[in-house]
């Protein structure tokens, strides 16, 4: 007996493990069929934790999910090998699997307790559905704020609109105020001037005619003495040679006559004054237009001529067969003003007396008319002065803008020019220039006024 144990465990163990069952049928298919869908059940298991975890790149314990995969595949090789050392006894084989296991699963369990923490702070399902719902009332809280936000800024822009349309609807009203109150007393200066001159000159002009007689029978009274008396006293010959008798004879004539045009040229610029102020005709009336730029031109016309160093600015008129034309008179004659003005303004840097070039580069307005169909007539002011910048003219019309020195201009004449031209005369009033090209303002204006509006007061017609 003695040598028989010692022989057991001296002698190298090959047995198969089937041996240990006695071949029994039943018992050899107990153990292989156990062992094979344990081995099977652990090959499935890990599988699925690695497709998990592929699948799910956001869990915050993955590595954990691996090692017991790997943890799991080695135990169900153990089971492989069980079956398998059934019929093979390859113990040493076993043995270092089981080993491989061992070591699998002690590393497993030393990861898994510094993981317990936190695998502790990870939240429970009901916190996630309560994380979810404070996460969600959290999101419709920032949606509402989001749409007060926006419907917050719709009305800021709204009343940023607002403010800027009352601030240029102010612009305007302050400017027809000014302009109102300019041309109000302008034209009660200028209706005023014309009265008081227009009374002495009438008077004058009314006793023209008697002194004209006066001195004819006059100079005929002396004619009659110097043929009936061909040898006067000494004292009347001295008086006569003192006066120069014979050229005062034939000089009166002519002063009278002068005279008589003088008068004749002021009663003229009288009536331009009147026609051109227009205090009493506030109403639609159809009128000749040449008329009013002929009155405009003429009270201009001391600022054409010709001065020390600057030579005369030539107007050149293509009138054209206008019709009469329904307008408020008044305003159109200052929206002529305005714009004679201006290219009278603009012409004053070229107006260099000329220096031999034969009129080369001379300060020239041009003033045409024309009938347009339907129903329009288009008046054009045009100079060859400097011209202006695409910038000066996209700021042409404002209120108050100027490009003259401070104290020359006020920056009002085209704007309120715009007003009467488009809001008043529903026209359109533009303006074409370039730098060195000189610069064209055009009126279009219809024939006819469909709607009458009443003349403007300083609180309306507040935009451009």
């Amino acid at each position: 007996m003695q040598s028989l144990i010692t022989h057991s465990l001296t002698a190298p163990l090959f047995m198969p493990h089937g041996n240990c069952y006695l071949w029994k049928p039943g018992l050899v298919w107990l153990h292989l069929l156990s062992d094979a869908f344990i081995a099977l059940a652990y090959a499935s298991i890990p599988l699925t934790l690695i497709y998990f975890v592929c699948q799910r790149q956001d869990l915050p314990f993955s590595r954990v999910f691996l090692m017991f995969a790997a943890f799991i595949i080695a135990c169900g090789i153990t089971h492989a090998m069980a079956i398998w050392t059934i019929w093979h006894p390859d113990y040493w084989l076993f043995g270092l699997i089981k080993a491989i296991t061992a070591l699998i699963s002690v590393y497993t369990a030393l990861e898994l307790i510094p993981l317990m923490p936190k695998a502790f702070d990870v939240a429970s399902a009901v916190e996630l559905e309560a994380a979810n719902q404070r996460l969600e009332a959290e999101i419709q809280e920032r949606q509402q704020t989001e749409v007060a936000l926006r419907r917050s800024q719709d009305e800021i822009q709204q009343k940023a609109t607002l403010l800027e349309q009352a601030l240029r609807d102010l612009k305007h009203a302050q400017a027809q105020l000014v302009h109102t109150e300019k041309m109000s007393s302008l034209g009660q200066i200028v209706a005023g001037l014309a009265h008081e001159i227009n009374n002495p000159v009438n008077f004058i002009f009314g006793n023209l005619v008697h002194a004209k007689n006066y001195a004819q029978d006059l100079l005929k009274l002396i004619s009659l003495y110097n043929k009936h008396y061909p040898q006067p006293a000494p004292e009347i010959q001295t008086t006569a040679e003192q006066m120069d008798l014979a050229f005062l004879r034939d000089d009166l004539p002519n002063l009278l006559e002068s005279m008589e045009v003088g008068t004749k040229r002021i009663r003229q610029i009288v009536l331009s004054l009147r026609n051109f102020a227009r205090m009493d005709q506030a109403e639609v009336k159809a009128v000749d237009l040449h008329e009013g730029l002929e009155d405009t031109l003429l009270i201009l016309q001391n600022q054409l001529k010709a001065k020390p160093g600057y030579a005369e600015i030539q107007i050149v008129k293509e009138y054209g067969d206008l019709p009469k034309v329904e307008c408020y008179v008044g305003q159109l004659n200052q929206v002529f003003m305005n714009l004679l003005s201006n290219a009278i303004d603009a012409l004053e840097e070229s107006r260099t007396a000329d220096n031999g070039n034969n009129g080369q580069n001379h300060p020239t307005i041009r003033v045409q008319t024309e009938a347009i169909e339907p129903n329009q007539v288009a008046i054009r002011i045009i100079d060859n002065g400097p011209g202006m910048t695409e910038k000066t003219q996209s700021h042409l019309f404002d209120p108050f803008f100027t490009t003259k020195p401070v104290g020359k201009g006020t920056g009002l004449g085209l704007s309120i020019s715009y007003q009467i031209v488009v809001d008043r005369h529903q026209g359109q009033l533009n303006c074409r220039s370039a730098p060195g090209q000189g610069a064209e303002f055009a009126i279009k204006i219809p024939i006819q006024q469909h709607q009458q509006q009443p003349e403007p007061k300083p609180e309306v017609s507040l935009t451009a």
